[in-house]
């Protein structure tokens, strides 16, 4: 198959060098030129851990005509918040309605997708899918390496219509489609967005030992204590919360965790503690990091917006927004995924013809 992976940031590379390996002609996409430079000299990844060896990709590119050009289908594995800008520089550039996956879309990812994107191209319309997670855990090393982790499965997959997610994962590589699981609803994959959980409100906590440069923590194993844990079930249970609200009841971050890396605990700290695919992972070394302007305007801002619409306590996550807002100087509920920006009802009404 003919795949366009789009971002070379850690799952970027790994999508692309597993894919590659599995005998799919693969074309790696980035904006930023200055970051490919020696992928596109060598057109070759470093893989360590699931993967092992240096994985030869068809081409690397930042001429978004060439990435799109002969495609069967968009992966795109950049932050969230690049998600509006790719919908309107794929708008602007699509000759053909290929299926596009948001790896993962985090909250309303599909649906900020569509809307922007129609409004650069009304001729040609694709399908939008997000997934609840990306497949992978892993780290990228250099530009040009990525350490696997671990391959999860049972990642829900949703497009805005849920009765065309079953075949929208046959359009995907057959190495993957395995991976995936069709969700109920978008419901499911949206207010089922657990990294807004997991990555906000420990990084924000521990903002003090992230800054410190004589020092370095693991993220999940030090950064989330009993304590910090206990307020991320508080949160996930405003999540959840949501979610019924809205006609579906997603899985909680204890469960999720349980279910994907196969871990067994009594709380969401045990399951942490137990699971070996986080032992590894370091805690960022800055506070300027995806899991506070990725998690928080893509993730938390939206929940926060639906559920105060649906008439919903949700001081716990409003908590962390205004932590996260003040620390850093940015009004993110102005800039991040608000009702107003996602052109949702003011009752979240836009729900009842997906349910």
């Amino acid at each position: 198959m003919r795949v366009t992976v789009m971002g070379a940031g850690n799952s970027g590379l790994a999508m692309s060098a597993h894919l590659s390996a599995e005998g799919n002609r693969v074309t790696l996409w980035n904006r930023t030129e200055a970051t490919i430079a020696d992928l596109q000299k060598s057109r070759e990844i470093a893989c360590s851990g699931l993967l092992n060896g240096v994985i030869p990709i068809f081409q690397v590119t930042s001429d978004i005509r060439i990435a799109l050009e002969g495609s069967d289908v968009i992966l795109i594995t950049t932050p969230a918040s690049a998600h509006r800008d790719l919908a309107e520089i794929i708008g602007r550039n699509l000759a053909e309605p290929l299926p596009v996956l948001l790896n993962p879309g985090r909250t309303f990812g599909a649906l900020e997708f569509q809307l922007v994107y129609s409004k650069f191209n009304e001729k040609i319309e694709p399908t939008v899918a997000e997934a609840q997670s990306i497949i992978y855990t892993c780290r990228k090393t250099d530009a040009s390496s990525v350490r696997i982790i671990m391959m999860k499965s049972g990642v829900l997959l949703s497009t805005m219509v849920a009765e065309q997610n079953n075949s929208f994962i046959t359009k995907l590589p057959r190495c993957i489609r395995h991976n995936f699981v069709p969700a109920r609803s978008i419901v499911e994959t949206s207010i089922g967005n657990v990294g807004m959980i997991l990555h906000c409100a420990p990084l924000l906590l521990n903002a003090g030992w992230t800054e410190n440069l004589s020092n370095t923590y693991k993220y999940y194993y030090d950064g989330i204590t009993p304590t910090v844990s206990r307020l991320l079930e508080k949160i996930d249970q405003e999540r959840i919360a949501v979610s019924e609200r809205l006609g579906f009841q997603v899985e909680s971050t204890k469960e999720w965790l349980q279910r994907t890396y196969n871990v067994k605990g009594d709380s969401l700290y045990d399951c942490l503690q137990n699971n070996e695919a986080y032992r590894m992972i370091d805690a960022p070394q800055t506070l300027e990091h995806r899991y506070i302007y990725e998690d928080v305007p893509c993730g938390l801002v939206p929940l926060e917006a639906m559920g105060i619409s649906l008439g919903l306590g949700m001081n716990f996550t409003s908590l962390i927004i205004d932590l996260a807002s003040k620390l850093m100087g940015v009004d993110f509920r102005n800039t991040g995924r608000n009702l107003q920006s996602l052109e949702i009802n003011q009752d979240g009404g836009i729900f009842a013809g997906v349910q």
